[in-house]
């Protein structure tokens, strides 16, 4: 089953009438793009939530769970506000994936190519995370693939993070580009 992951999240959001403050720290306010080939998770959870700033600006974002995940190719990239300056960082190329586990993300959009196997749509988001608002809109699946993986994101923690073959760098001038 192939589902425009656009359609999933854009449907979690305007779903959503509460949500929990997902992050556990004040995130920074300025947003982040993460793309992939492919993502591979198992323990998939997704329910509306917000992200808060330092100074208690909130943003209402889309909270995606994964338990473990593997991202092939991963590009990771930060545009620094009004100035020709991106920070990227490239992970998990070939043949070799990023792994994370307890991956939680705070996001804004999503786009790509999903199939989830033995999803659950409409189930009561505390019933995924018991810090959700009761009654909001959530769904569960045993795993989710996205291929083409594009995501603005807000925060992104996890236990454990392994980045194989880190590749960071600032990009300046005309080589400041985003991953997408």
């Amino acid at each position: 089953m192939m589902v425009p992951a656009t359609v999933v999240a854009g449907g979690i959001v305007l779903g959503m009438a509460n949500g929990a403050i997902a992050a556990s720290f004040a995130v920074s306010g300025q947003t982040f793009k993460v793309g992939a080939s492919k993502l591979e998770g198992d323990g998939f959870k997704q329910y509306g939530g917000f992200a808060k700033e330092k100074d208690g600006t909130v943003h209402p974002v889309a909270v995606s769970e994964i338990s473990n995940a593997k991202l092939y190719d991963l590009c990771q990239s930060v545009k620094v506000p009004d100035l020709p300056v991106v920070l990227t960082i490239n992970a998990g190329g070939g043949g070799s994936p990023a792994t994370a586990s307890g991956l939680l993300i705070d996001m804004d959009s999503l786009e790509g190519d999903a199939e989830f196997t033995n999803i659950k749509i409409g189930r009561d988001a505390t019933d995924l995370n018991a810090s959700a608002t009761p009654k909001s809109f959530g769904q569960s699946a045993d795993k989710v693939v996205i291929t083409d993986l594009e995501q603005v994101a807000r925060s992104t923690s996890a236990g454990v993070f392994t980045l194989n073959g880190l590749k960071l760098k600032v990009n300046v001038g005309a080589a400041a580009k985003e991953c997408f």
